[in-house]
């Protein structure tokens, strides 16, 4: 009877590190939506790529940053004083390489302009 509880006991243990370990997983994957995870740009490097994008832009106003966006290093989202956006692409040393118009606005308003290489 005593190996028969420890048996039990070993396999309760090992029942909760699986659920514990699904439940981790679960929680981690939704938790930094995948492709969706947006880390924002922070300390000198936010200011440095802050002051590029709007130098680049004439103006506007920082509204939205972005480290390791899927097309540049960093993404500065500028709004303009019209009230239109402008995702602005740096690289690593902040210089442009692209800017597009919000892929969010655009998507919304079903618009399909086509990006300013920069």
């Amino acid at each position: 009877m005593h190996r028969r509880t420890k048996t039990i006991i070993a396999a309760a243990a090992l029942g909760t590190v699986v659920a514990a370990g699904a439940g981790i997983a679960a929680a981690d994957s939704a938790g930094s939506g995948g492709d969706d995870a947006e880390l924002p740009i922070a300390g000198p490097d936010l200011d440095r790529a802050s002051a590029a994008a709007l130098a680049h832009t004439g103006g506007g106003a920082v509204t939205d940053t972005e480290v390791g966006d899927e097309e540049s290093y960093y993404e500065v989202e500028v709004t303009l004083d019209d009230g239109s956006q402008l995702d602005v692409q740096l690289d690593e040393q902040y210089n442009v390489v692209l800017v597009n118009p919000d892929s969010d606005v655009v998507e919304e308003s079903g618009d399909q302009e086509a990006g300013e290489n920069g």
